[in-house]
């Protein structure tokens, strides 16, 4: 987590200054349901909150405290007894440190989401917007890197929407399934505090209680915080990727925008590099390292141990901090992603005709050929066309005039029935049934 990567709001979620506000506010709700039970003086819990609201804490004198208690936790309190006076004896009765920490945790991992749903919903925009802009814009499909049929540039971005839309749902759950709380204190047993504490500081703190926390909450729920968070990561990866071979110099049919003044490289100066797609493949990296360990973290020792806790300090504010990051980039990326129609039709246009060969292929088949004749005759005119291809980079041998010369493709097909086959509309026919599936 550093600067370069990172933005401000979700920085600020990891804050030391967040992080012991949020954990004086759990102290507080507990001490008001304490209160409210009759176990402490509602005068002391009044004092509580009136105290700790009205301070600043000391972040340099926590770490004074925390180098000499060795714990954390220990290292609050007695600072947050410093600001309270004799009415903190009553703050943290019958609690345990994961109460706090691991309900601040839930706080803070639903707090990211919230940041990374709305950025996904900016994303999410930019891809429909663009989707439409070239909805009809058409461009070669390729399968194995290598020229398949025609699609249109606006399906690249369509599917797309839907996948991030897919992503922003599978996020919602996961924000669900992280926003819990516990305070059952030492072993989860509730032994020396009451389950309405819990009830009341997890409403507080818009959570959900933890049915069994053993005295932390289960990492199985951590692990699929984190393992969506790595499939997110994966889908900006995918779509980073396509734009990078877009804008290979032989292809160059989209391109990152390049603004004036921006410069590609230190020593070439033509050079105009996918620098932000190439980021971002490196930023999911990050993003999907986390996967493993939060995975890890979920078998613990008995009813606990502080082997997860490491693990999440750091990967709780990297990922979350990466991803958000990653997302605005790569929606700065598609609102400003420079297409060229002519580009792809001039790709597209090199082979010759061969995208049509499906077709041909059909329809040889439905005028009487058996599939495997039918595969034969389209393939040695096919191989014509690729090899003059391979010779000059442009293919020097039409297919549509190699199959009207071929008397044996000629025996099943006429003129007319070989040449409607050459009609790239046929093939951007079923593109408003795909866009209303995506977007209704």
């Amino acid at each position: 987590m550093i600067p370069r990567y990172s933005r401000p709001e979700m920085v600020d979620i990891w804050s030391p200054e967040n992080k012991f506000r949020i954990w004086f506010e759990i102290e507080a709700h507990a001490c008001d349901a304490l209160a409210k039970l009759g176990v402490i003086p509602e005068a002391a819990a009044k004092t509580i909150w009136e105290k700790g609201n009205a301070a600043t804490f000391d972040i340099a004198r926590i770490d004074e405290i925390e180098r000499e208690t060795k714990h954390d936790v220990i290292a609050f309190l007695t600072h947050l007894a410093e600001i309270v006076g004799p009415d903190a004896r009553f703050i943290h009765q019958g609690m345990t440190s994961s109460d706090v920490l691991d309900t601040c945790l839930s706080v803070q991992l639903t707090q990211a989401a919230d940041l990374l749903l709305a950025d996904l919903d900016t994303l999410l925009d930019a891809f429909k917007r663009r989707a439409m802009e070239h909805k009809n814009t058409v461009c070669i499909g390729r399968s194995h890197g290598i020229h398949a049929e025609p699609v249109t540039f606006g399906l690249k971005l369509a599917e797309a929407y839907a996948e991030f839309d897919r992503c922003k749902k599978r996020l919602i759950a996961a924000r669900e399934e992280i926003a819990t709380c516990a305070i059952s204190g030492a072993v989860g047993t509730f032994a020396n505090i009451d389950p309405a504490v819990e009830e009341h500081v997890a409403k507080a703190l818009g959570l959900q209680v933890e049915p069994v926390s053993t005295q932390v909450i289960p990492r199985d729920r951590h692990a699929m915080f984190f393992a969506t968070l790595g499939v997110i990561a994966s889908s900006i990866e995918r779509v980073a990727t396509e734009i990078r071979h877009l804008q290979r110099t032989e292809v160059l049919e989209a391109e990152e925008f390049f603004s004036k003044g921006q410069k590609g490289s230190s020593a070439m100066p033509h050079k105009r590099n996918p620098i932000l797609t190439e980021n971002l493949t490196g930023l999911t990296r990050l993003v999907r390292m986390a996967v493993t360990p939060a995975m890890e973290n979920v078998a613990l020792w008995h009813e606990r141990d502080i082997s997860h806790s490491s693990v999440e300090r750091m990967i709780g504010p990297d990922t979350t901090v990466t991803l958000d990051f990653a997302l605005a980039r790569l929606t700065g990326v598609i609102d400003k992603l420079l297409v060229y129609p002519e580009r792809m039709m001039g790709n597209m246009d090199r082979l010759g005709g061969l995208v049509h060969s499906q077709r041909i292929l059909l329809a040889l088949t439905q005028a009487g050929s058996s599939r495997e004749d039918a595969y034969r005759l389209v393939q040695r005119n096919a191989m014509k066309v690729w090899d003059s291809y391979q010779v000059s980079g442009d293919a020097g041998v039409d297919f549509l005039t190699e199959l009207l010369a071929d008397e044996d493709v000629r025996t099943y097909l006429s003129e007319d029935d070989i040449r409607d086959r050459f009609d790239l509309g046929y093939h951007t026919k079923n593109v408003d049934v795909i866009f209303k599936r995506v977007f209704g």
